[in-house]
């Protein structure tokens, strides 16, 4: 079976094309450009390397969140169209426990972590049960300092990754101390081939018109407008 990846949930873009269990080509970069301008060229690039045509995909894994709500959207709208145009199944895999797979044999927590702003983060709890990976508690969106204080009370090393790791390193640091871990900069990357490989597990696939990114928590303008109705009702 020939699948297409696509991660575009976080600055990070990557692609790849798995045959069979085997990658053909992938492609990760970080360059500081947008996935709408990245992604569909990074794709045209690989099937041309790979000697195969969009007709050839038989199934597409995507990122579908959370993270960047522009990226997660760039990236979800391109596999639903390409999936419902070529007539091939769609999964979608959570884009932190695609970082956490990068984790797997990890004997500890794998906690991926991406960065959220105003000090919190969007994050996840994983475990590695031989070659496979468990989520341990479900992805969430808050406060780095509650979520450390969560964590804290768990007896096990924490291995923490991802490429916002670095921003909230010296918090995680000061609460976690020894307990805390960060994986080496190879790890921190998302890969499209494991996105795949975490797909694979997933069949049957989803809908392709009820499919929808999993932001984990509402846009700020969407928060803004509701807190607007609310002041607006509050004076009527």
């Amino acid at each position: 079976m020939i699948w297409l990846g696509i991660d575009t949930a976080n600055s990070p873009l990557s692609v790849a094309l798995v045959k069979d269990g085997r990658i053909l080509c992938e492609q990760t970069s970080t360059f500081a450009q947008t996935h709408s301008i990245q992604a569909m060229p990074a794709i045209e690039r690989l099937l041309s390397e790979a000697s195969l045509r969009p007709a050839d995909l038989e199934a597409i894994a995507v990122s579908e969140g959370p993270g960047s709500y522009t990226g997660v959207r760039i990236g979800v709208t391109l596999a639903k169209t390409l999936a419902w145009t070529l007539k091939i199944p769609l999964v979608g895999v959570s884009s932190l426990e695609v970082i956490a797979a990068n984790g797997v044999p990890f004997e500890g927590v794998i906690c991926p972590l991406f960065d959220a702003r105003r000090e919190n983060v969007y994050c996840g709890l994983y475990k590695s049960k031989g070659e496979r990976l468990h989520r341990i508690w479900e992805d969430r969106h808050g406060a780095l300092e509650q979520f450390l204080e969560d964590v804290a009370c768990i007896d096990q090393p924490v291995l923490f990754i991802g490429t916002d790791v670095e921003i909230h390193k010296a918090a995680i640091s000061a609460r976690l101390g020894d307990q805390a871990i960060f994986a080496p900069f190879p790890q921190q990357l998302p890969r499209a081939s494991q996105l795949i490989s975490l797909a694979e597990q997933r069949i049957p696939a989803s809908d392709i018109h009820q499919f929808v990114p999993n932001y984990r928590r509402i846009p700020e303008a969407e928060a803004n407008w509701m807190k607007e109705q609310k002041q607006v009702k509050s004076h009527d």
